[in-house]
């Protein structure tokens, strides 16, 4: 479908410049990251070259003396693979491959390479593959202008289409497939999200920066043992699970696809119907690396892909995570951000405080004690099987005074609402001796 391209090696360079008035290429970690993605595409990355323009040279991105230098350092580590840690205009990206006789690839085709190796579900390859047509399209401009108008068919006169436009008409008609198949998946996805909702089930999605541990956080809560790995984008694919909060029962945790700086937009469109359950949840979990050198980097560019999707207003949790690999145990960290929860996914340590935060993030009211009586047997085991039990006191007329955190919703759906509740440390009253399920307290 493209014209002709030298294969792409395993050797790479890769090349980072600071462009004047660009901040993406001033961000410290920016050289370092993309050497992060090449690993991840098992790219073995054997020289960086970095430089500074005030502005990209419209025919070879770079300036010819670098050009001369990038040319000299591929041939010194016998590289076969040239990375661009920066989009490329076809005509640019077609002129270095021209030149330097490899394979050149943009940091966007990297990240869809990545994605295209991880996808594992038919959501997943579907969601790429728009993404990579989307992208393709891009790239065909001026590829094929060496050819001629292809000939009509029998009985038909006059010039035929280009290559071109007949390249262009074949990724339109596969783009339409793929997005008439994607609409069908986020359909069903929206099936699911109401019969969530129709039951009353809160859905809590993590979301963060790639590699920042939200995999191994999920599998810590969940015991779900998806893949985690010290990888960008280990995780692709969404996954579900059910999670257990004292006192609002079973929740639905969904771990999400990671985020990255200057995400390509062709990745949003295509991930729609994955990140509308970001967009949809009732509690996110931001989940921070706090051993990143700027924690508070990543928060930000994680807030702009938020603010993208639509989802930057929804209710927050922040967790800082590998807390263990800190020498002060995160202290210093929280320090600039006293609303997080601090925890180590691979240790276990905070986690019993980040179930405590999740549960006040979703409401759930401080304790009260409830008074049952001895036929309130099916609303005790209730209260117990969601997990709202605190403590159990059997008085000596029979009943049972029960310490009790859930959400205000879920007990007034068990039936609890009409029954006088009492904070806990308050006094507590006379009963009025009512047989039964019938137990009132009197008003003191």
């Amino acid at each position: 479908m493209f014209f002709e391209r030298p294969e792409a090696g395993r050797r790479a360079v890769v090349l980072h410049l600071h462009i004047k008035d660009r901040a993406a290429t001033a961000e410290p970690d920016a050289v370092d990251e993309c050497v992060e993605l090449a690993r991840s595409a098992a790219v073995n990355v054997v020289d960086v070259v970095t430089g500074s323009r005030a502005r990209p040279h419209p025919r070879w991105f770079v300036g010819e003396g670098k050009l001369a230098e990038i040319v000299e350092r591929m041939a010194a580590a016998e590289a076969d693979l040239l990375i661009v840690n920066h989009g490329l205009s076809p005509a640019q990206q077609r002129n270095l491959e021209k030149h330097l006789g490899c394979r050149v690839l943009t940091r966007t085709e990297l990240i869809l390479h990545i994605f295209a190796d991880r996808a594992r579900t038919y959501e997943g390859k579907l969601q790429v593959e728009l993404a990579q047509l989307q992208h393709a399209q891009t790239r065909l401009v001026r590829g094929w202008t060496h050819l001629d108008r292809q000939k009509g068919g029998i009985g038909l006169r006059g010039a035929g289409e280009t290559q071109l436009e007949l390249d262009q008409r074949m990724l339109n008609e596969r783009i339409r497939m793929t997005e008439k198949r994607l609409a069908a998946v986020g359909q069903r996805r929206g099936q699911g999200r109401r019969r969530r909702e129709r039951g009353q089930v809160r859905t809590l999605s993590l979301v963060g920066y790639t590699n920042a541990g939200k995999s191994t956080l999920f599998n810590a809560l969940t015991t779900a043992g998806v893949l985690a790995e010290d990888k960008l984008f280990a995780t692709l694919d969404p996954t579900m699970r059910r999670l257990d909060i004292p006192g609002v029962g079973e929740v639905v945790l969904a771990d999400t696809v990671g985020f990255i700086s200057h995400l390509p937009h062709a990745l949003v469109n295509a991930f729609k119907a994955t990140l509308e359950e970001v967009a949809n949840a009732d509690l996110l979990l931001h989940v921070v690396d706090a051993s990143q050198a700027d924690p508070r980097l990543r928060v930000e560019q994680v807030d702009q892909v938020l603010e993208e999707i639509g989802a930057r207003e929804l209710p927050t949790l922040l967790v800082l995570n590998k807390v263990d690999a800190l020498p002060d145990g995160g202290a210093g960290v929280l320090a600039g951000f006293p609303d997080a929860i601090a925890v180590s996914a691979r240790t276990g340590a905070g986690l019993d405080q980040l179930i405590e935060a999740i549960a006040t993030r979703l409401g759930i009211a401080p304790a009260v004690e409830v008074l049952l009586g001895p036929g309130d047997g099916r609303l005790r085991a209730q209260l117990y099987r969601i997990g709202a039990v605190e403590d159990e006191q059997v008085r000596e007329d029979g009943s049972i005074a029960l310490k009790v955190r859930a959400d205000p919703a879920v007990l007034a759906r068990l039936g609890i609402a009409g029954r006088v509740l009492l904070q806990v440390g308050e006094p507590v009253p006379k009963l009025s001796g009512l047989p039964g399920d019938a137990y009132q307290m009197e008003q003191v």
